[in-house]
C-alpha cells in the first residue's frame, strides 16, 4: 500500500514523502496514530499543503532558536553543591539543575534539551550543550561549586 507521510518516521522516510509500506502496517499503525494518509490525489494536495506551512513554521522556530542560542552563548550558571574531600560531590549535578539554574537568569529551557551525557559529579567549569532546535546547539558554562556551610 502506498501511503503519504504526515511526519517524520525513523528508518521510514520524511514528511510528505510517499512510500510503499505492508499493508497491515499501514491499517493499524500509520493511519490510525495519524502519522500517514492513503496516497491519493487529493491527499497529495493536502499533505502538500501541510509541508509547505510546516516548512514556515520551521524556519521561524529556526530563527527564534538561533536568536536565543546568541544569548545563551554568554551564560554562565553557578551551582552550589555538597562536596567532600579531593572536589567530589555527595550528589551530582543532573540536567534539571541545569535548567533550573537558567530559569533563575529568565531563560526557560526544557530540562530534556539540556544534553548532559552524564551527571556532573565534581567541582568545576564544565562546558554543557543546550539543543535549542535539531539544527541549533548552544553550549552554557556551568560552574559546580562547593555550597558553603556544608561538611
Amino acid at each position: 500500500m502506498e501511503v503519504i507521510l504526515r511526519e517524520d518516521i525513523e528508518r521510514l522516510g520524511s514528511r510528505g514523502q510517499v512510500v510503499k509500506v505492508a499493508d497491515g502496517y499501514a491499517r493499524n499503525f500509520l493511519l490510525p496514530k495519524r502519522l500517514a494518509v492513503a496516497a491519493t490525489d487529493a491527499n497529495r494536495k493536502i499533505v502538500e499543503q501541510e509541508r509547505q506551512s510546516h516548512l514556515r513554521r520551521e524556519a521561524k522556530q529556526k530563527s527564534e532558536a538561533e536568536d536565543l542560542s546568541k544569548l545563551l552563548t554568554g551564560v554562565t550558571v553557578t551551582i552550589a553543591q555538597k562536596a567532600g574531600e579531593n572536589d567530589q560531590l555527595f550528589g551530582s549535578v543532573t540536567s534539571k539543575d541545569v535548567a533550573d539554574a537558567l530559569a533563575q537568569k529568565n531563560f526557560t529551557i526544557d530540562r530534556r534539551k539540556v544534553l548532559l551525557d552524564e551527571p556532573i559529579k565534581q567541582l568545576g567549569e564544565f562546558k554543557v550543550p543546550v539543543r535549542l532546535h535539531k539544527d541549533v546547539t548552544a553550549e552554557v558554562t556551568v560552574q559546580v561549586v562547593k555550597e558553603e556551610g556544608g561538611l
